[in-house]
């Protein structure tokens, strides 16, 4: 792993070229990885269940069990998949991008005290 540029004593960091380093790149890349296919799952997920909520009717009215019906479970299905997604980025945040952010920032904070 190459460390971002070291400046000399009494110079500010250069915080463009610590954007731009090999590895932000990678934590901004590991973060868009996860963060976008799962936004657009949910929101993909939301709106099926918004359009069958008002176009399909019947269907969200089935009966499943008593008076649990379709559209029920699909509305706490929501509540299951947003807590779940929660979950898991948090799992991912902690365990992938922390420890590449808490490198970056021991770095950045050895820069500043030599400053």
């Amino acid at each position: 792993m190459s460390a971002p540029s070291e400046n000399p004593p009494g110079t500010v960091i250069d915080y463009v070229a610590v954007e731009n380093s090999p590895r932000f790149r990678e934590l901004k890349k590991k973060h868009r990885s996860v963060v976008w296919p799962l936004s657009v799952f949910f929101l993909v997920w939301y709106f099926v269940y918004v359009l069958l909520s008002s176009f399909a009717i019947d269907f969200m009215a089935t009966r499943v069990w008593g008076d649990v019906t379709v559209g029920l479970l699909l509305g706490l299905g929501q509540f299951v998949t947003t807590f779940a997604i929660t979950m898991g980025y948090v799992w991912f945040a902690n365990n992938r991008l922390d420890p590449m952010a808490a490198e970056i920032r021991s770095d950045l904070e050895r820069q500043e005290a030599r400053a």
